[in-house]
């Protein structure tokens, strides 16, 4: 009796592409059009976790563009300092995606 010894063959997968993959996801965020849509959106896509991080950190951005002191930002919000530190420095050296968002919304 023979022995058949043959692997099963793997489909190709595609090189992980990163910059593609975050930007297939920026296009899809960009065809939603209502907030109620991207809400649905982002809780089919993040954890609870994930999304409470999130909102914590667009929570802040009002409050540093005003100048608020991170320790007064903790107290006013629950924000970590931390955390509050980051968004700041994203502010100030990121890619502009907060300032973009902030003067969309100003513009309403």
């Amino acid at each position: 009796m023979q022995e058949h010894n043959a692997v099963k063959a793997r489909p190709d997968i595609a090189a992980k592409d990163p910059q593609a993959d975050l930007d297939s996801l920026a296009q899809a965020f960009a065809a939603l059009r209502e907030p109620d849509q991207v809400l649905a959106f982002l809780r089919d896509l993040c954890t609870p976790a994930e999304l409470e991080a999130m909102a914590d950190r667009w929570k802040v951005v009002p409050l540093l563009q005003q100048g608020v002191p991170y320790r007064e930002i903790h107290e006013r919000t629950g924000v970590s300092v931390t955390t509050t530190g980051r968004v700041a420095r994203t502010l100030e050296h990121g890619h502009r995606g907060y300032a973009a968002a902030v003067d969309r919304l100003a513009s309403r």
